[in-house]
């Protein structure tokens, strides 16, 4: 249930309004307008409600329900856009974001390679996995700690904001020292202990589809990060399993414009892992900017006939730098620029 205030209700007024959902054991969340405030009225009990509870209380100018599954990443919620900045780059502005780095961090000289020729191609965030959840137990899991070392070093030395996995609730402190964005991959997207953790860190978080998950189940999963108050969040579509086997995942280029009709929430789209090979990447990336992604999740790889997971989808640094140039017209005729 969500209630809307005048935009001339005064604090005491908006008080009173949370005040009454907690006497009838209801949590709320505000959203705090530039013009209005909007109460969002959480519990498993507000159907049962009568919207004459809140309306008739002072400074509330309308009531309404939320029929929906997901309520704080709806745009009923919040109609404006949300921004997301790390170190003063805004995520879901006009600038397209490109994120890119090796899949997973192998050495020193590997990532440094790579993150050296991403920031020459004209990405501004770093990506590279330190903890990688596999399929198989005899995978390579990534450097843990040591590769998160790694990438502080990287962080420091191109002065470049780091994006990373974090695969376990008790290493959410642990990851938040060293990166600037926790992702959440596509098998933990419903792994509600973890999600409740970094919500409850208020650390920026990008959030991947599950491959298997609808874009309302992906919604309701972005609210359980946003109900512990944590509203640096951004959604990362990344390909869904069907029945398609021509490409590693099929990516739900659809699903970009029904975020952005029904969530307040930036988007980035991963073309790598949708693709599962390295020539797909660049059309795939180009689809995305097209139908209204804020930003790219790219693997690059220095050398990625080398590279222990995920070589055939990287990018080489060369192939990296010709796609950058080729999506800077793609997003300027959608009126953006990278």
């Amino acid at each position: 249930m969500l209630v809307e205030m005048r935009k001339d209700a005064t604090p005491e007024e908006i008080n009173g309004v949370v005040q009454k959902a907690k006497s009838l054991g209801l949590d709320t969340q505000l959203n705090l307008g530039t013009d209005k405030t909007v109460v969002a009225l959480l519990g498993s009990n507000t159907g049962q409600l009568p919207t004459d509870i809140f309306a008739l209380l002072p400074g509330v100018e309308s009531v309404a329900r939320i029929m929906k599954p997901y309520k704080l990443s709806s745009r009923e919620f919040k109609p404006q856009d949300s921004v997301v900045s790390i170190n003063g780059i805004e995520i879901g502005g006009k600038h397209i974001v490109v994120m890119a780095g090796p899949c997973a961090v192998e050495n020193e000289e590997q990532l440094m390679k790579a993150v050296r020729a991403v920031k020459k191609g004209g990405a501004c965030i770093v990506r590279g996995g330190a903890f990688k959840p596999r399929t198989s137990p005899f995978s390579f899991q990534g450097l843990e700690k040591a590769g998160l070392e790694l990438l502080a070093r990287a962080k420091e030395q191109f002065n470049m904001p780091v994006v990373t996995e974090v695969v376990d609730p008790h290493d959410v402190s642990l990851v938040s020292k060293y990166a600037d964005i926790l992702q959440v991959g596509s098998r933990n997207m419903q792994n509600f202990a973890l999600l409740t953790e970094i919500g409850k860190s208020k650390h920026p978080v990008l959030l991947k589809r599950g491959f298997s998950c609808t874009v309302a189940e992906w919604l309701t999963a972005a609210d359980y990060l946003l109900a512990e108050g944590n509203s640096q969040l951004i959604l990362c579509e990344r390909g869904i399993r069907t029945f398609e086997t021509s490409a590693r995942f099929s990516l739900d280029v659809c699903s970009i414009p029904v975020i952005k009709r029904s969530s307040h929430l930036p988007l980035i789209v991963d073309p790598s892992h949708a693709a599962g090979h390295y020539a797909l990447v660049p059309a795939i990336a180009k689809a995305a900017i097209a139908a209204g992604a804020d930003g790219l999740l790219i693997e690059v790889h220095p050398n990625p006939k080398e590279a222990l997971i995920d070589g055939l989808q990287s990018l080489t640094p060369s192939d990296f730098a010709r796609l950058m140039k080729e999506l800077r017209p793609v997003a300027k005729s959608v009126g953006r620029y990278i």
